[in-house]
């Protein structure tokens, strides 16, 4: 199959913006896509478009991604719309590199959108639900943030994580969003502060939980020789890898690691052909500090047990050997589920093209890593490569 790249990327302010719907927050995200491609993209050139929504409150379900893409003049291009929890932009935008690679379209939108502070706490409590074990888990009681808890108390138990590893990531996530005028909580915190939080599900506090977020993001998606006409630098999607797993903690054998994490990010490698050392920066689901950790170890960044090392070390630092989440991550920049997939791809392609807020020294490979749920769901994994034409 041939190659595909990205041409364009760009998201809407995330945040809690009730003045907003799906519909506005999704045409700015796609006009900051379109702006960021150096020329004129025609509207009749996108062919296809693969849109993801968990559809939070219930506005958003069904026909949405028709009446997005109507919205925002794609007039009669076959649509559709992708729900799978967190990870669902993460699986349109591997729908939409399917369609270029296997030549159903040169040009594809990708992206998604969510409105979750435009309704009620026990709507959004149902609806995040819906992102875990139903039949078992959710029916007894156990929360979003209960089951990441559970996997924290775990790592804690097995590796002696501490409280403080924990906090260290909302640390240096605030002080990458604050520098990121799109994120919704663009503030820095102090270590103290983000340990000494109000707690949410023991041993996770506040500052160790991702926002409820509006908000959306798109990606333009073509061929090599569309992608050529547009730029000297291509954002070559170089690996893809997918997968899913038991979604239920109490059908898995260990709450220390996310099996199709691994199974992603090994798939995604060996499409690249490149390892985890060859990586310059990552984006990674950090929808509960404990996700990044364990995003550290099921994606090779290191050892079982070392994440927190690498975390004190200062490694996932911008100024470390693997910055990751520059962006400001979810705890930061925002969780607008459906958007939050495409919105690491935004990240990525500015990292890539030098003009990210928070900027890494000549990158060349850069990763994203999208869970759904509790990690059983679904995960996406996708590496990029900056490619410079001759």
């Amino acid at each position: 199959m041939r190659d595909a790249y990205v041409l364009g990327a760009g998201q809407s302010p995330f945040g809690s913006l009730p003045e907003e719907t799906y519909l506005t927050l999704f045409d700015e995200a796609f006009d900051a896509a379109l702006a960021s491609i150096n020329g004129d993209v025609a509207l009749d050139q996108i062919e296809a478009a693969y849109l993801g929504t968990l559809g939070v409150g219930g506005r958003q379900i069904g026909l949405s991604g028709p009446a997005v893409t109507e919205h925002i003049g794609l007039h009669g291009i076959p649509t559709t719309r992708v729900e799978n929890a967190c990870a669902a932009s993460g699986y349109a935008f591997r729908q939409a590199v399917t369609a270029v690679r296997a030549g159903l379209a040169d040009v594809a939108l990708a992206g998604g959108y969510e409105m979750m502070t435009d309704t009620s706490s026990d709507q959004t409590r149902w609806w995040l639900g819906v992102s875990g074990e139903t039949e078992w888990e959710r029916t007894s009681g156990t929360t979003f943030a209960g089951v990441y808890a559970q996997m924290a108390s775990a790592h804690i138990a097995q590796y002696e994580t501490t409280v403080e590893d924990l906090s260290r990531v909302a640390v240096k996530n605030h002080r990458n969003g604050a520098q990121n005028p799109k994120a919704h909580l663009g503030f820095e915190c102090s270590l103290d502060e983000a340990v000494s939080a109000p707690l949410v599900a023991d041993p996770l506090n506040l500052y160790h939980c991702c926002p409820t977020t509006d908000g959306a993001s798109a990606v333009i998606v073509a061929s090599e020789a569309v992608a050529r006409e547009y730029s000297d630098t291509l954002i070559r999607v170089a690996g893809m890898g997918a997968s899913s797993g038991r979604v239920g903690l109490f059908q898995r054998e260990s709450l220390t690691s996310i099996p199709a994490s691994v199974r992603a990010g090994k798939a995604a490698y060996e499409a690249a052909n490149i390892g985890p050392e060859d990586l310059d920066f990552a984006e990674v689901h950090d929808c509960f500090a404990i996700a990044e950790l364990l995003a550290y170890e099921d994606l090779g960044f290191c050892d079982r047990g070392e994440a927190s090392q690498l975390l004190r070390e200062g490694s996932t630092d911008p100024g470390g050997t693997l910055p990751t989440n520059t962006s400001g991550g979810l705890k930061s920049k925002g969780h607008p589920i459906g958007a939050t997939g495409t919105g690491q791809i935004v990240e990525a392609f500015e990292q890539l093209r030098g003009e990210a807020h928070v900027q890494v020294a000549e990158p060349r490979y850069g990763l994203t890593h999208n869970v759904g749920g509790s990690g059983g769901g679904g995960v996406t994994v996708h590496i990029f490569e900056r490619v410079k034409q001759a």
